[in-house]
């Protein structure tokens, strides 16, 4: 086909995708006297669906020759625009800088990229597709989008005009755009370039890495497998519109720069799009014969689903409220409909932390992404040279960053030196870090100071064994929290004590159960009418996190009464502040236990667990109140049968009674909007 057939099809094209249009009002603004620039840059949608439909040869150029295309569309670009008197401005068709915009890809293997496996060829690459997540990304920076030469010798043609362009061309360095030993073409004499006329555009590099890396950060990859990130260049329109540690599908030209003695290969982002797997959950069958057995009781179903959370590690009746809290925990961690994040962070309190570092590690496992912090690398973000040229800082994520949308895992705060707890405690109170950039260091003219959301709930234990030295602990109720400092555990939302109360014979049920289980691993000796696989709770957890759900009257009433109720008789009897988080705490709390049931409107008894995990950890920083629980209320007894099922319903029952009675008592007025039972 020839060339003038091509070109005559791009103009179809472009006529019937509504090109011409756009591109007559991209034309307008540039009449303004006040822009002069050598190149005008415009961006044209392509659709290779349609393009392939109106002619095949010319699908067939742009996705196997996207430069050699873009040459094309720029021709047919300069004739519209001259044709139809769009501006006066451009005198030569290389004033006219064309970018190809994707809308896709075929959904064939040869436009697909898998960061696991980046190609190993030379030469001309086709556009392709790729899924990873964002681990580094340097700040904007300018780049040369275009530059007019003129030539030295007066007597030639060439010393006016806008004969001599430079354009960048995707994977070009700034040298192939900008340079002093350009050659004019007529008489070859040197070329000089016209400084005013320059055109700046921005730029930005993000590394992408396939999402499994993150496998490696959970503790449980499997086999000796190194994942290598891709470069990607943003430039212009797509600049900041991609996070650390968010998950993205890029279309992208593929090009690979000569930097002696090396070959360095990079991707041109061309269309970045959010992007998260592909995944339809559902509730496996056993869980949904539990959740049959359990519908009499809105307290049932969890609770049994909380005994048989990880039973190759503790036996069943151990740790219930504990693991009741991870659930809702990963169950609460989420984005929802308007992109607002909400999260559920939990600071365990135990004196032996091995099973309880167990737990916290299974329960990770099954969050949709998780990241295992280990005290000697980076929490939030670390700095360094950007090693493509641009000359600028470099911004890589830490563990916190890398568990956006997830669960980071701090593991012993005993391993935390002091100014380390001090800025986990910052990020706990404001969800967001703060990163400072030396101008100096890194070619800037000034300091700069960026500010990244943290969006993922954070997951603690301390040691109560170690003597924190703390004079307040002669207040009923309170805990040895170890080397965690009393603001930091005031910045978590939740404080779970485990294994304190439960003597010599939880401490002998956990010595034979790990005995049983290193001779018989995986067979389960204690008695448990319900036995849930990981991929159980996997799917069960991501079911739960789909739902959207509704806060009902009764619960937002009760929820309400006990914040102004714990409020008041806090603040009379122990001169304690309860802050405006409380009451945040308290509603995701009853809004994880709606989830985990497989509801979607918060009752009142949710409301009820969340007041009693919430007093009971208030209970372990400053003391027991007039509201006077048990110090496992949610777990009050065992429950090895279908009777201890029961039992614990009526002590539930009765404890939400007394958080009636505790709120008239101490907000009054409460009577007219709760209705006693």
């Amino acid at each position: 086909m020839t060339d003038l057939s091509l070109k005559e099809s791009v103009l179809v094209y472009l006529d019937r995708s509504g090109g011409l249009q756009r591109l007559a009002g991209d034309c307008k603004p540039l009449n303004d006297p006040q822009q002069n620039e050598a190149v005008y840059r415009f961006r044209i949608s392509v659709n290779p669906s349609d393009l392939i439909e109106i002619d095949p040869v010319l699908g067939d150029y742009v996705l196997h020759d996207p430069l050699g295309a873009t040459v094309l569309f720029q021709s047919v670009c300069f004739l519209a625009i001259k044709t139809l008197s769009l501006t006066e401005k451009i005198q030569t068709a290389s004033q006219v800088n064309v970018s190809l915009n994707f809308t896709h890809l075929p959904p064939f293997p040869e436009y697909k990229l898998d960061l696991c496996s980046p190609p190993r060829v030379f030469g001309p690459l086709r556009p392709v597709s790729m899924e990873g997540l964002v681990t580094a990304m340097t700040r904007t920076t300018k780049y040369t989008q275009g530059a007019r030469f003129l030539c030295t010798n007066d007597a030639c043609p060439c010393s006016t005009g806008f004969n001599h362009i430079r354009v960048h061309a995707p994977g070009a360095t700034e040298s192939a755009t900008v340079r002093n030993d350009f050659a004019c073409t007529i008489c070859s004499s040197q070329l000089k370039e016209d400084v005013k006329f320059r055109a700046l555009g921005d730029k930005q590099l993000v590394e992408l890495v396939h999402v499994q890396a993150l496998d490696v950060l959970r503790g449980h990859q499997h086999g000796s497998v190194r994942y290598q990130s891709v470069t990607l260049f943003l430039r212009d329109e797509l600049c900041d519109s991609m996070r650390i540690g968010r998950l993205y599908r890029v279309i992208g030209v593929p090009a690979l720069v000569h930097r002696w003695p090396g070959v360095t290969w990079s991707v041109e982002a061309n269309r970045v799009q959010p992007w998260e797997p592909k995944c339809c959950p559902k509730v496996s069958p056993r869980v949904q014969q539990l959740l049959k057995c359990a519908a009499s009781s809105p307290w049932r179903f969890p609770a049994a689903v909380a005994r048989c959370f990880g039973l190759d590690l503790a036996p069943p009746g151990l740790y219930n409220t504990l693991k009741l809290s991870l659930l809702l925990s990963l169950v609460q961690t989420r984005t929802d409909a308007n992109d607002a994040f909400q999260s559920l962070d939990i600071l365990v309190v135990v004196s032996d932390t091995l099973i309880v570092d167990r737990l916290m590690t299974y329960g990770l496992s099954l969050a949709s992404r998780g990241v295992r912090h280990q005290a000697s690398e980076e929490m939030f973000t670390c700095l360094s040279r950007d090693e493509h040229g641009a000359g600028t800082a470099n911004i890589h994520a830490g563990s916190a960053l890398l568990a956006t949308g997830g669960i980071c895992m701090l593991g012993d705060l005993g391993c935390y030196k002091k100014d380390k707890l001090d800025h986990i405690q910052s990020v706990l109170e404001s969800h967001s870090v703060s990163v400072f950039i030396p101008g100096k260091k890194y070619g800037e003219d000034a300091d700069q100071q960026l500010s990244l959301p943290v969006q993922c709930s954070f997951w603690g234990l301390t040691d109560s064994s170690q003597r924190s030295g703390r004079t307040d602990l002669a207040v009923l109720g309170t805990a040895e929290m170890g080397p965690a400092p009393a603001q930091f555990v005031e910045a978590f939302g939740l404080v779970v004590q485990c294994g304190e109360r439960v003597g010599q014979q939880a401490v002998h049920a956990q010595s034979v159960h790990t005995l049983q289980q290193a001779m018989q691993p995986g067979i389960h000796h204690s008695p448990s009418y319900w036995e849930f696989s990981n991929e159980d709770y996997k799917e069960l957890v991501a079911v739960c996190q789909s739902l959207q759900v509704d806060l009902g009257p009764e619960a937002e009433k009760l929820i309400h009464g006990y914040y102004m109720a714990s409020r008041r008789a806090r603040t009379q009897s122990q001169g304690v502040k309860i802050s405006l988080a409380s009451i945040k705490l308290l509603l995701s709390l009853a809004e994880a236990h709606c989830r985990l049931c497989l509801r979607t409107r918060v009752l009142e008894e949710d409301a009820v667990v969340a007041v009693l995990l919430c007093e009971n950890s208030v209970t372990l920083k400053h003391g027991a109140s007039a509201l006077v629980i048990p110090p496992d209320a949610v777990f009050p007894c065992d429950m090895t049968d279908a009777d201890g099922l029961r039992r614990r319903e009526m002590i539930l029952d009765e404890l939400h009674q007394n958080i009636l009675r505790f709120i008239y008592t101490y907000a009054p007025g409460a009577d007219t909007y709760i209705t006693e039972e």
